[in-house]
């Protein structure tokens, strides 16, 4: 890989500032039986280090992977109606993990793991370089207040530590429904020389049909709200 992506990983290793707070709350007796029993078929384990895709799906298939994906919904179905894809969730909240493997388990799906840990740990030290087809974040905390900008996952760093482990034409896919992280995403997205905007330089996507709707952008359309998609290729080497 280039220097560009090597700056980028120790940059992710040695982060500090979190862009999610850990909510607090605690699982039932039931809940905790739950998720224990489903953590055995779903689970993957940051200290297990570099994953092998042959090793824990069985099979080689375009991986997808998705960080923050909330109670899981939303990537269950993806991953049901895309049984040639395998999926990667990655949530710091374990209610959500607990959510999405019953969900997963309910419906049958196989072809989906789950890793309860900081999505910049995962991704500096379990996920391949040049392995992911598609790379999914869905509604990531805004941080609204101009102080907290900072906190924001998407940078700079982020984008290029995204581009080493997607594939060449692999895509990022964003969504929010706050247009000016919205506008922040593409500010920081268009002065990406490793990535090519799919809709158009300084262009928002239209939301494809794979990406399903969740109840929270349902209600916000009901409210009148705007969601804004945007989608980046990573550009095939010269």
């Amino acid at each position: 890989m280039s220097d560009i992506s090597n700056e980028a990983e120790n940059t992710l290793k040695k982060r500090t500032i979190r862009s999610f707070v850990v909510r607090s709350g605690r699982m039932t007796d039931g809940q905790q039986k739950a998720y224990d029993v489903n953590w055995a078929i779903y689970g993957l384990h940051l200290e297990e280090g570099l994953l092998n895709y042959q090793t824990v799906f069985g099979r080689e298939a375009d991986v997808v992977v998705e960080v923050g994906f909330g109670m899981g919904s939303s990537l269950v179905e993806m991953a049901k109606k895309s049984p040639e894809k395998d999926f990667i969730g990655i949530e710091v909240h374990p209610p959500g993990v607990a959510k999405l493997m019953m969900l997963a388990d309910e419906a049958g799906v196989k072809n989906i793991r789950v890793f309860c840990d900081d999505a910049i740990e995962v991704m500096a030290s379990c996920i391949p370089n040049e392995s992911v087809s598609t790379f999914q974040l869905f509604f990531p905390d805004p941080w609204h207040k101009k102080k907290h900008n900072k906190r924001r996952i998407v940078q700079a760093s982020f984008a290029e530590k995204i581009a080493a482990i997607l594939k060449p034409s692999g895509t990022f896919h964003m969504a929010t429904d706050w247009e000016p992280y919205a506008e922040h995403m593409i500010e920081v997205m268009e002065a990406q020389a490793l990535y090519e905007n799919v809709a158009g330089t300084g262009a928002y996507h239209p939301r494809p049909d794979w990406r399903p709707l969740t109840k929270f952008e349902r209600r916000g359309e009901r409210l009148g709200h705007g969601v804004w998609d945007l989608i980046y290729s990573k550009k095939e080497p010269i």
